[in-house]
């Protein structure tokens, strides 16, 4: 299969676990089985508004949601039979350096079973971080990249740069600084360093720039 994707793309994003979980609903660890229904249930709603604005006309072939198994995989089902697009994170929840959610050995298997037609990861990279982290990284993408390849499967790759602390320091702690002077040429060596690793991505998402 080629690398990348043509054509429109519009996503609702709601793969959110963690966080959602405990600032909407205050539950931290993890949740009891009415807990995890509450969230679904919530993550219906969300959903509902997808199908009501296909039903106006929005266009299904373009559009899609990202969501998650552990608490959206009735929504997985209903979103394919609806003609729409399914994305399906692969990465742990709420964790600084990328992880399988569901093991190196398991991930393949999980794909396979949900069938979405975009395996997305989310990864918080600076290129001027942790070395031995960001190998560790770069060692699993490798190897999800090249699972997705080998099985004719589309890799969307959300990517965050993190401010290092010396970074931060050096615009005086100003986050809006370190947005419009550093990110940009940090993501664009996130990304060489990405691609030099060998991992091949189909879609990247990536934050805002002013430049």
């Amino acid at each position: 299969m080629a690398l990348g994707y043509h054509g429109k793309l519009y996503i609702l994003a709601f793969d959110h676990r963690g966080s959602f979980q405990k600032k909407m609903f205050g539950i931290a660890g993890d949740p009891s089985p009415e807990e995890t229904e509450r969230i679904a249930d919530a993550k219906r709603l969300i959903f509902e508004g997808m199908e009501i604005a296909v039903e106006r006309g929005v266009e299904a072939e373009s559009t899609g949601v990202l969501v998650d198994e552990q608490f959206g995989s009735d929504i997985m089902e209903r979103a394919k039979a609806g003609g729409l697009k399914l994305a399906m994170p692969v990465e742990k929840s709420g964790q600084d350096e990328f992880d399988f959610q569901y093991g190196e050995d398991g991930f393949g298997e999980h794909i396979t079973s949900f069938d979405p037609d975009f395996s997305k990861v989310l990864v918080r990279y600076n290129p001027d971080a942790d070395p031995v982290g960001n190998e560790r990284q770069l060692g699993k993408l490798k190897t999800l990249a090249d699972w997705l390849h080998a099985n004719d499967r589309v890799f969307l790759f959300e990517l965050l740069v993190p401010a290092e602390p010396n970074q931060l320091e050096s615009v005086g702690g100003d986050t809006d600084r370190y947005d419009a002077e550093l990110r940009p040429e940090l993501m664009r060596r996130a990304i060489a360093e990405i691609q030099d690793a060998g991992i091949e991505v189909d879609i990247w998402k990536i934050e805002g720039l002013d430049r």
